[in-house]
């Protein structure tokens, strides 16, 4: 909790001290809210969101510190609709990293398989992280032994999830991440050094 929580603050401190406007700032809302939406409007489908998808992309076209506040956001915004809890933390440091990796993956997952493998990856890997998670929150012990019946036990959620982010990622993936592109490269902000003052 303690770690999560420290992961979760150095990314706030991040993108509260980075680059970017108040058209920035409403953008990365938006984002978190629509993936929030999207995690809610599938809930009956168990793990098939686009909320991977959405902070992979987000990450690739408006960088680390916005994919991770996409992510962390649509975990919290989610989960007052589906229920907060010990789980919802390691949700929104999951789905930060998510969208921290598709800025630092950047030249894999602008290319339509790549992102399709990346996204893949993340439906196994968080799965498999929430396991732990649980593991170490409720019990009975972390070890390789629990984790193993716990991931046995979560397998076919962890495959729809794999499976749910292939689908978004080719329903969606390029047109979103060519939109956030163009739009990034609108609201960019550049800060230029003070002109020299002139002679008296």
């Amino acid at each position: 909790m303690l770690s999560a929580a420290a992961v979760l603050l150095l990314g706030l401190v991040a993108w509260e001290r980075g680059p970017g406007g108040v058209r920035m700032v409403a953008l990365v809302a938006t984002l978190g809210a629509a993936a929030a939406a999207g995690r809610v409007l599938f809930a009956p489908i168990p793990s098939v969101k686009p909320v991977t998808t959405i902070c992979v992309v987000a990450g690739a076209a408006l960088g680390a510190r916005a994919g991770m506040a996409v992510g962390a956001a649509a975990a919290l915004i989610s989960n007052a609709f589906l229920g907060q809890g010990p789980w919802t933390p390691a949700q929104m440091v999951l789905w930060g990293l998510a969208g921290a990796s598709g800025a630092l993956l950047r030249a894999v997952v602008t290319r339509p398989w790549g992102l399709v493998a990346v996204t893949a990856a993340w439906g196994l890997a968080f799965g498999w992280a929430m396991n732990v998670w649980f593991l170490a929150t409720f019990g009975p012990e972390v070890s390789w032994s629990a984790f193993l019946v716990a991931s046995t036990a979560s397998a076919w959620f962890d495959v729809a999830h794999a499976v749910g982010n292939v689908v978004f990622s080719l329903a969606i993936g390029m047109a979103l991440l060519r939109l956030l592109g163009r739009y990034a490269a609108r609201v960019e902000v550049r800060r230029l050094p003070d002109p020299e003052p002139a002679a008296p």
